[in-house]
């Protein structure tokens, strides 16, 4: 029997990257998944890996910031599924500029989607999680701890995601939810290979960003998706509160020489 055996987890930005990775180890550990991200076709190609292994998923689209859509996807998945027991607030976007460089409106739909967006499903999925007792999950980052050059609006919204898990941990604890963030560094995601290929020389910014862990590597979007399953499952039945950084050694020296100044998840 799986760790997640029949429960019901809601997984945003789970189209790509580590929330598709994420979404296919609940699977296989028994959770039936709700698969929402903004591009409906990637959601659907992750419920689809999902279902042709044996497991259960449904896709969503949704926008993460539109308090409409996240609704709208909340009741979707919990009418489809009858109820949810894991909230994974795995969505989110990045800017890697100074912050002189950086637009208003930039900042605004920064903060819409990383933070706004968590605020959101926590909003209109805390009956359902709290009929269960539930768990969330927020995806933090090293940045949100410990800072990152050339990143600190990206590294604003995650320390809010940060204070904002802390705060309604010690709201929810009365009620037997559970609620923490996962922090990672570096993680090879499409989104990560893509910045690779916009550097005047990718090999050696690569590199770069392998050693900026002190593992000597980046980390794969399965070793994140991992540690959300534990925390989702009764193995971290005593954790709340949390920002779990998973960062290879990175905080221990990181920005220490021409390292790589961006990226993470």
């Amino acid at each position: 029997m799986g760790r997640l055996e029949q429960r019901v987890a809601l997984i945003t930005g789970s189209g790509s990257g580590i929330g598709r990775a994420a979404a296919i180890m609940f699977a296989k550990e028994g959770a039936k998944v709700a698969v929402v991200d903004l591009d409906l076709l990637a959601a659907q190609e992750t419920a689809r890996r999902i279902t042709s292994g044996g497991g259960q998923a449904v896709a969503i689209r949704c926008d993460v910031s539109d308090a409409q859509d996240v609704e709208s996807a909340v009741k979707q998945a919990v009418e489809h599924y009858g109820k949810m027991d894991i909230l994974f607030n795995n969505a989110g976007v990045v800017l890697p500029k100074y912050l002189e460089a950086v637009e208003e409106a930039e900042w605004d739909h920064l903060f819409d989607v990383n933070v706004k967006g968590c605020f959101l499903f926590v909003k209109y999925s805390l009956a359902h999680i709290r009929a269960t007792k539930g768990t969330i999950l927020n995806m933090g980052s090293m940045t949100g701890l410990a800072g990152q050059r050339k990143n600190p609006v990206y590294s604003a919204t995650k320390g809010a995601v940060i204070a904002l898990t802390r705060s309604l941990a010690v709201d929810l604890a009365p009620e037997g939810v559970r609620v923490n963030a996962i922090c990672p560094a570096g993680v090879l995601t499409p989104l990560l290979e893509n910045w690779f290929s916009q550097q005047a020389n990718p090999d050696e910014f690569r590199r770069g960003q392998d050693l900026s862990h002190l593992l000597g590597r980046t980390a794969t979007p399965d070793e994140i998706a991992s540690v959300a399953v534990f925390l989702a499952s009764d193995e971290a039945s005593f954790i709340t509160g949390q920002a779990i950084p998973v960062e290879g050694g990175a905080t221990l020296g990181y920005g220490v020489g021409p390292k790589a100044e961006w990226y993470e998840d």
